[in-house]
């Protein structure tokens, strides 16, 4: 079968499967075939059917987004970035996730915007945390991005009648109804005749679902060899409540009920025993984490917007924790979720010796893929999945060209990503989507946002509008 050849590639980041790690390569040639990576090093001499000219790009594996919620955060922007909510320590989560709310029509254009987002920098296998909606693993599907799909069910809903106390709404029979539906929805991904889905069990947070439901979730996911995912340890509200129900920290609950293992992804995790916020006595949550080969999704953007922020990347790392990195909520710009992993650390800890680079590019290659139990992606070598992204070395952000990772990372971000492939597929050409039209997906979130906008009163507690909870930026008037 003929290949697809990248010819003389100036930089690739290759794996080396003797010695476990990425390292550069200079000047080979990088070919694929049948969705499959068969050649990398110099001389590629068989069959072409596409070349590309590689002598300005660097080719790197796809990256892996291993949290990120889709078919809402898009319809958010412009909203949520500096609101405020001093009873919840600021956390967006209780006041305003309830009613800003997306619609069945708005899921699916919130849907197509992230992909699209992630695919233009460089995200070639996402985690989509979303309620199940009618259409949604077709949309993944045409968006040529590997995804994912995490159904999530909860027994219980927030709710605050006063915007600083958290009430819970118990509905154990919906939570099981919600896993059940979850079972299925994971069997048609990892059926589904694109061969590019797979499925997750996730249920939604720690703090509502019951110690049942969680551990008959964890069980079938290690029966099946799935990963399970929740969001724990995320908020100061979240871990006092759980040290009022059970009078220990999140994780040493979640160890108690037998849902920290090899399966396990813990959604944010920041707010650990060791956090100065909380107050703790003890200081266990880090080994345990690190004991029981559970990984991290650290996703640094959206808590850094409320002052929110890991103690440290690097702490965990050098406590043996597996890492993933995901963008949760909007920008879906995981180059700038790369970014700020690195600076929000280097901040907290006061110095720069916290990560490397490197720290960062493998949470976001082999961490993720081995959160995912995937040893076919997040590496570029053959046998490998052909998930290629390639960086323009000669755009204007990247040059001069010396370490071209970190000019990535630090400087250039998605204005350097030129083409990505998934599955040996082209999705990004020339620095544009080839799978969807972003145009008429972009227009459908608009009017999605704008009918979201008329409900907010009804929904908040204190039934502010939309204005009242997010002011603009500077007072509007009509032009003159």
């Amino acid at each position: 079968m003929a290949s697809t050849v990248i010819r003389n590639a100036a930089w690739v980041v290759a794996w080396d499967a003797g010695e476990s790690r990425h390292v550069y390569l200079r000047d080979v040639d990088v070919a694929f075939e049948d969705g499959r990576v068969g050649h990398v090093g110099k001389g590629y001499e068989g069959p072409v059917e596409t070349e590309i000219d590689g002598r300005d790009r660097m080719v790197m594996p796809g990256l892996i987004n291993i949290h990120s919620h889709p078919s809402s955060e898009p319809l958010r922007k412009g909203i949520t970035d500096e609101i405020r909510s001093p009873g919840f320590f600021h956390s967006s989560l209780y006041e305003f996730l309830t009613i800003f709310n997306n619609d069945a029509e708005g899921f699916a254009a919130s849907v197509r915007v992230a992909m699209g987002e992630l695919l233009l920098s460089g995200v070639t296998t996402v985690v989509d945390i979303s309620p199940p909606f009618e259409g949604w693993l077709d949309i993944l599907a045409e968006s040529g991005i590997r995804a994912c799909a995490a159904p999530g069910f909860r027994a219980a809903r927030w709710y605050t009648t006063n915007g600083h106390a958290l009430s819970y709404e118990w509905d154990e029979a919906n939570g099981r109804a919600g896993f059940e539906r979850a079972q299925r929805i994971v069997d048609l991904a990892n059926q589904h005749p694109s061969g590019r889905l797979m499925g997750m069990i996730c249920p939604s947070q720690i703090d509502t679902c019951s110690a049942d439901l969680l551990r008959d979730a964890y069980d079938y996911a290690a029966e099946r060899n799935l990963p399970w995912q929740t969001h724990a340890a995320q908020s100061v509200t979240e871990f006092q409540e759980m040290i009022r129900r059970h009078g220990k920290t999140p994780i040493q609950w979640m160890e108690d009920i037998g849902v920290l293992g090899e399966h396990t992804i813990i959604g944010h995790g920041i707010f650990l025993d060791h956090h100065p916020w909380v107050h703790w006595s003890t200081r266990n949550d880090l080994g345990l984490i690190a004991e029981r080969g559970v990984t991290v999704a650290h996703c640094p953007t959206v808590f850094m917007r409320r002052g929110i922020a890991l103690q440290t990347f690097g702490g965990y790392l050098k406590a043996g924790i597996n890492m993933g990195i995901g963008t949760d909520t909007y920008p879906h710009n995981y180059l700038e979720e790369m970014r700020n992993v690195g600076t929000v650390a280097r901040a907290v800890a006061e110095t720069v010796d916290d990560l490397n680079t490197s720290n960062i590019f493998n949470a976001a290659t082999i961490g993720g893929a081995k959160a995912l139990k995937r040893d076919d992606i997040g590496r570029l070598q053959v046998g490998a999945k052909a998930d290629l992204v390639l960086v323009d070395l000669k755009a204007p952000s990247m040059i001069p060209v010396r370490e071209p990772l970190r000019s990535l990372v630090f400087v250039a971000g998605d204005r350097a990503i030129r083409d990505v492939f998934v599955d040996g597929e082209q999705v990004v050409r020339d620095g544009a989507v080839t799978t969807m039209d972003m145009e008429s997906a972009l227009e459908a979130l608009q009017e999605a946002q704008a009918r979201s906008m008329t409900s907010i009163p009804d929904l908040d507690w204190a039934g502010r509008t939309a204005d009242e909870l997010s002011p603009m930026v500077f007072e509007t008037r009509d032009g003159v």
